[in-house]
This record gives structure tokens, C-alpha cells and sequence, in this order.
């Protein structure tokens, strides 16, 4: 979290840009739809054909390299971004005894006042403000790590290229490490550009931003850094500690309507979140591409995760009440107060945090722990056979695991599909002939100028069923023109449906549904989007029913968008609001045995999981079934559980503690397995065959798949 002043004037890309959405936003957030974009009407994008993405041959991909001890790092932009955006992942990984690097680019001086609640005003002191919020996240550190709060730290100075230094602090407890290293780069300067900051860093060609030394820092010497400069020291530390898992915010925030009801505050004009925090994504994810290029035969395999930033205060809460305060306890810790006696002279915290401050605080970020990716994780397809095939991102590139045998749960190595950079969220299906499709989100570009940085959907299929893939990846394009909207389409979800056709669905820069379809024959029609609905949060689910006719969900403000078939084969078309439960969090939705739809979602702020029944079709009728409680928050994954030995409907989702939790028609699930004891980064690949159970595939900080079953009923054919 930052403070910006508030500049009366733009570069002049971003100018252009907001030029372009400003009434494009407003009419999205007020009716849920741009009037402006042919696709709102229906009427198609673009109907070239796809065009290949230039990547190596599959002869000349590399092979992953064997990760070595997990470790995961976070780059932010500010001290206590991880705090408020990233937690509790970041303690359930320090709770597992896995190593955590912390990196923060900028100070976080603002101004530098640093106000205690209730007290005289504060004079302006940036290097003490630095220096005081950086005392405030060892005393956070240290309570996660199980210390008290005032455990001395070992504090150096980190060589970084170019001659540069960052201070290091590195406190080992019990069995736990954590590092945190403090980039010190100034929020923002005035200059003869005017006011310049990492936005300008990122974006205008001969910026340059200084670092603000502390007065109780080991590093003395202020240094610079231009926009290569800081990518390069990115990358350096990427390269140095070798992390399994590497923690970003979100790059594409959402477009947002600043109003009375939506103060801007510290926003960026016109979008959701602060201008640093996407600045040091856009940064992060720059370093994170050059990473996992292919580096002669040898690509590091790591996994990404990207979080929301101010995001969390527009959209319903998504984490219980006793996580609520787990999370506030390490902000009291961060925020402390003005009469601790830490050593610290220059302070011991932020104060305008501590004392629970964040829970009495309009913004709600603490409430909060949502994900730019939702639909991030392994995602399985099952052969006639019966033997899986995973797939997930590693390396910012797309990797495949294939099953030794049907349901033998033993993977070989992750093979390289190359595709990259990628953002962490896939989608895998079958095609009518059993040959495999994965679908990405792929990052284009990541240049400073608009027209440079952009997104599109991207697409492999194999060759023969069970074998390689093609030489190169497949664009669908993007449903939005605009280079900046393009940033805001989210990942692709992806369905094939009984008559041979394979349907894509990507939320838009609108906050709708927007789709393609290829037939029978293997054309892709042009990107329509979905008539009516919007507002809806990241993360699709789509289930086709009984009778062949494909759905699509995605959860709103107040309620839960759907889009259905009316006949198999036909036009999508929105279906009524049949179910009243408001939801948190994205949904799941399966099919179940008797060709109904089952959905499933987080309440708000709550660890009950709303699960509906719909059977009719479109235009059916929806049945609430008893709710579900699993501790923890985010996606579900959803199965039918009826040939499971407890019977009904089997969920699971991220506990609270970050491992995977299941429960079966309100019974808890004994798990076995890796997974049961292990982090999960992302959400679950749930694979349910009626003669072995259900399987549920996750991915954890060691990169490799882990199988998690749940045994098929006594007598169960």
C-alpha cells in the first residue's frame, strides 16, 4: 500500500488510452456492457483466420530443471503489500517450514508522515518513514515465523548489478527462514517531467529513480535505476535464490469508475488499484519472462501466482472471520505503534496500521485474498484408457505430465510445450477425436508503450491422440482491439461439447463473457461476445448437461451470472437469475450423473459454500442444496459424489491452512497423499471415475504433481 499525489496531467499514452475509456467504463460499470465495441453487439471481431505464434519447434524445446528445495518469493511494490494482499499464503508457507524471500522495489516514503491515530500531527521524515516501516515488517515477519516480536534481525548489505546495494534482513526461528530485501527505490520525485514514479519508470524512455537510504541501514550510498536496470536486478534475485513459487500483483488491473460511492484515493485514473503496484507486476512479470526463456536445453521450472491489489475493497469479501483476524494480527505487528520500544529509532511501524486499524478502515483490503488468475492450477484430461494427463505453467511456459498408467498416480518429468510467457491459468480438453487441446493467456508483449504491452489467447493441439503436440502454438486473438483492453481479458475456459465443438469463454475488458467456437470441422468462428449480464468477477466455470446443451457461469456483484444453450448445438444465450445466494468467489460447475448441473461457491466472507442443483436446461429450474463448510477461501473444486463411499456432493477447496480440504455431503474426507499434508498453489483438478473413486490433482511448491483420492462406494462398478 502507497500514497501518490495527485497529478493534474497524463503522459500522453495514458491520455490516449483514457480517452478511449472513459465513457467505455462508465457504461460497463452502470449496464454492464461497452456499446462501443462491435463485439457488444454481437457482431464478430474479426474473422481472419488464426495466425501461428512465432515459438521454437517442439524439437528444439528445453526440458525443465529439477527444482531444488522449495522457496517462495513475493515482489511488491511496497512494505505490507504481502501483508494486505498476499496473506495468509504467506504465513501457511512459513507455517510448512518452506523459506520465504520477500522483495520490496520502492520505500514506501510517500511523504513521509507517519501519523499515529489520536496523536499531534506528524512532521514529514521519508527516510524515517522507510525506515520505520521496514522495523514494522520484521515485527510482522517474526511473528509469523513464531518468534516475539522484537527478535533481532541480521541485517547486510546485498550486492546487486551494476554496483548497486539492497539491505538484506534474515532471521532463521525454530526451524523457519525468512529473507527480506528492501530495493529502496523513492515512491516519486519531482523532476523537470514533473512528478515521476515507477509508472513513468515503466513507461517513459530516460526516467531514472533514486533509492532513499534509512538512517539505520547498512546500505549508505544512494543509487539509480532506469527501467532495464531495475528489471535486470529483478532478475538477478530471480536467478540467485532459484524460487519454486514467485508472487506478483496483479499487472492488468480492472478498469473502475471513480465516483462518491468509488473514491479514487491512490488509484490509478480510471483503474483499480494503486499506479506502483501494476508498475512493479508489469516489472515482475518483464524479469519472470527473461527467466523462463529457454536457457540452452535446461528451463527453470517455477510456479507464478498474481494478486489482486484495491481490487478487494469493490468486490464482495472472500475470507472468513477468523482468517479476517489471523490476518489482522501480522498488520497490528506490521502497523505497531509510537510507544513500542523496538530499537528502532527512526520507529516501529506504520502507524496508521496498527492497533486494528485495518478492520476499522472503509477499504476492507484486509478481508480480503483475491487472485488475478482464479482459475491458476493443474488442469487433467482423462484418455479412454483411464490414464491422466496434466497440465499446468511452469516457467511462465505451458508443461505436460503424463501418468505412468490408468490411475497408477506415478508422473513422469514435466515435459516443456513451450507457449510462454503464460500467465498461470490453463484449460485442457479433449477434442471430438481424443487429441488434446491446451488453451493460455499468453503476455504478447511486455513493452513500455501501449500498443507494446498486450494479451491474447493462445492455443496447442496434439498431433495424433497420446502423442506430441504441433511445432507451434495457435492465436485466437483477443475479443478486445484496443491494446490496453487487451490487458484487462482474463484467461480462457474451455469445453467440448457432445456434438464435436469446442466452446472458449474469456471475460472482457467489460467485465462480460465473451466467446469462440470451433466446429466439426475445426474452424474457430470470430470472438462474439455474450449478449446481456457483466460485472462479473475472474474465473469461468462452464459444465455441458445431460441433454448436450453447454453452460457458463461467472459470479457478479450480487449474484451469479449464466449462459446456456437453449438446444444443443445452439446460440448462448442468458439464462434468468434462478439463484438468490449472493457469491464471493468464483464458482464451479460439473455435471452430474443424472445430467443435471451442480454449481457450487464461497458465501461472503464466509467458509460456507452455497451448492445449487440446476436440471431443465436453460430455462430449468434450480434446486438449493445444504450448504457446505470447508475452512478455508477461494475457488472450489466440485464433484458428483453419489459413487463415493459417503455419497453426495463432494467439494474441496483451500483450507485454512493452505492445504487441500475436502468435505462429502458435510462429512469430512480422510485424504492421502502428498497433497493432504502440502501447500497447493492454485485450485484443484477434481478426475472421478466411478470404479477407482475420485482423484484430486494438485500442484505444490516442489512443482510436481500429487494425487489425492477419495474411494468409490462398496459395490460401485
Amino acid at each position: 500500500m502507497g500514497r501518490w499525489p495527485m497529478m493534474g496531467r497524463q503522459t500522453a499514452s495514458r491520455r490516449t488510452v483514457l480517452a478511449s475509456l472513459a465513457g467505455v467504463v462508465a457504461a460497463g460499470a452502470i449496464a454492464g456492457c461497452d456499446s462501443k465495441h462491435p463485439s457488444a453487439r454481437g457482431a464478430a471481431v474479426t474473422s481472419e483466420p488464426p495466425k501461428p505464434v512465432s515459438l521454437l519447434p517442439v524439437d528444439h524445446r528445453s526440458s525443465f530443471d529439477t527444482p531444488g528445495r522449495p522457496l517462495a518469493m513475493a515482489i511488491v511494490a511496497h512494505p505490507d503489500d504481502d501483508l494486505f494482499f498476499m496473506n495468509p499464503d504467506t504465513l501457511h508457507t512459513i507455517e510448512r517450514g518452506v523459506p520465504v524471500v520477500s522483495v520490496y522495489v520502492t520505500g514506501g516514503g510517500s511523504f513521509g508522515v507517519n501519523q499515529a491515530p489520536g496523536e499531534p500531527k506528524a512532521r514529514p521524515d521519508v527516510p524515517a518513514y522507510v525506515s520505520a516501516r521496514q522495523q514494522g515488517l520484521r515485527q510482522a515477519y517474526a511473528r509469523m515465523l513464531g518468534a516475539t516480536l522484537f527478535t533481532p534481525w541480521t541485517r547486510t548489505a546485498l550486492k546487486l548489478p551494476g554496483g548497486r546495494e539492497a539491505e538484506l534482513n534474515v532471521l532463521e526461528y525454530n526451524g523457519r527462514r525468512a529473507e527480506l530485501i528492501f530495493l529502496g527505490v523513492r515512491m516519486h520525485e519531482k523532476t523537470g517531467r514533473g512528478w515521476v514514479g515507477m509508472t513513468q519508470l515503466w513507461n517513459t524512455p530516460g526516467v531514472v529513480l533514486r533509492t532513499q537510504p534509512t538512517p539505520e541501514s547498512p546500505v549508505r550510498e544512494k543509487y539509480t535505476y532506469s527501467r532495464d536496470e531495475l528489471t535486470d536486478a529483478l532478475l538477478f534475485l530471480m536467478r540467485k535464490y532459484r524460487p519454486t513459487l514467485v508472487r506478483t500483483l496483479d499487472p492488468d488491473p480492472d478498469a473502475q469508475v471513480h465516483d462518491k460511492l468509488h473514491p479514487r484515493g491512490s488509484d490509478q485514473v480510471g483503474y483499480s488499484d494503486h499506479p506502483d503496484h501494476t508498475a512493479v507486476a508489469l516489472f515482475t512479470w518483464r524479469a519472470l519472462a527473461q527467466w523462463g526463456s529457454a536457457q540452452g536445453s535446461r528451463t527453470p521450472g517455477f510456479l507464478t501466482e498474481a494478486f489482486r491489489g484495491y481490487y478487494n475493497q469493490r468486490w464482495p469479501y472472500n475470507l472468513p472471520n477468523d482468517t479476517v483476524h489471523q490476518k489482522t494480527e501480522y498488520l497490528n505487528a506490521y502497523g505497531g505503534a509510537s510507544s513500542w520500544q523496538c530499537g528502532n529509532a527512526s520507529g516501529c511501524g506504520d502507524y496508521s496500521v496498527g492497533l486494528n486499524g485495518v478492520l476499522k478502515s472503509k477499504k476492507g483490503w484486509v478481508r480480503s485474498t483475491h487472485r488475478r488468475y482464479p482459475t491458476a492450477g493443474p488442469k487433467v484430461v482423462v484418455d479412454k484408457d483411464g490414464r491422466m494427463t496434466a497440465y499446468a505453467v511452469l516457467g511462465t511456459r505451458a508443461a505436460r505430465w503424463r501418468e505412468s498408467g490408468p490411475f497408477s498416480g506415478g508422473w513422469g518429468t514435466a515435459e516443456d510445450l513451450g507457449g510462454g510467457p503464460l500467465a498461470p491459468a490453463l484449460s485442457a480438453v479433449a477434442g471430438p477425436d481424443g487429441r488434446h487441446l491446451v488453451f493460455g493467456l499468453r503476455f504478447t508483449n511486455l513493452g513500455p508503450a501501449d500498443k507494446d504491452d498486450t494479451r491474447e489467447i493462445v492455443v496447442l493441439q496434439q498431433k495424433t491422440v497420446g502423442g506430441d503436440f504441433e511445432p507451434q502454438w495457435t492465436s485466437l486473438g483477443n475479443p478486445e482491439t484496443d491494446p490496453r483492453r487487451s490487458r484487462l481479458t482474463g484467461p480462457p475456459t474451455a469445453i467440448t461439447a457432445p456434438d464435436g465443438t469446442v466452446h472458449v469463454f474469456v471475460r472482457n475488458a467489460a467485465k462480460g463473457v465473451s466467446t469462440r467456437v470451433r466446429d466439426k470441422q475445426g474452424t474457430w468462428s470470430p470472438w462474439q461476445k455474450l449478449a446481456g449480464g457483466g460485472q462479473i468477477q475472474e474465473g469461468l466455470a462452464a459444465a455441458v448437461d445431460g441433454d448436450g446443451r453447454v453452460h457458463v457461469f461467472g459470479s457478479a456483484f450480487g449474484w451469479v451470472e449464466h449462459w446456456a444453450q437453449k438446444d444443443a448445438g445452439g446460440a448462448m444465450v442468458r439464462a434468468a437469475r434462478g439463484l438468490k445466494t449472493r457469491p464471493g468467489d468464483a464458482p464451479d460447475a460439473v455435471t452430474a450423473k443424472d445430467g443435471s448441473v451442480l454449481l457450487a461457491y464461497h458465501k461472503p466472507s464466509s467458509d460456507q459454500i452455497n451448492v445449487a442443483q440446476l436440471r431443465g436446461g436453460q430455462a430449468g429450474r434450480w434446486t438449493e442444496l445444504p450448504d457446505q463448510k470447508v475452512t478455508g477461501y477461494g475457488p472450489v473444486a466440485l464433484v458428483d459424489g453419489q459413487d463415493l463411499a459417503t455419497g453426495g456432493v463432494m467439494l474441496s477447496s483451500r483450507s485454512g491452512t493452505g492445504a487441500i480440504e475436502m468435505v462429502d455431503s458435510g462429512k469430512q474426507v480422510t485424504l492421502h497423499g502428498d497433497a493432504s499434508s502440502g501447500f497447493m498453489v492454485g485450485a484443484p483438478a477434481v478426475v472421478q471415475g466411478a470404479s477407482e473413486g475420485v482423484a484430486l490433482v494438485t500442484l505444490g511448491l516442489n512443482t510436481t504433481p500429487a494425487v489425492t483420492r477419495v474411494p468409490p462406494r462398496a459395490g460401485t462398478v
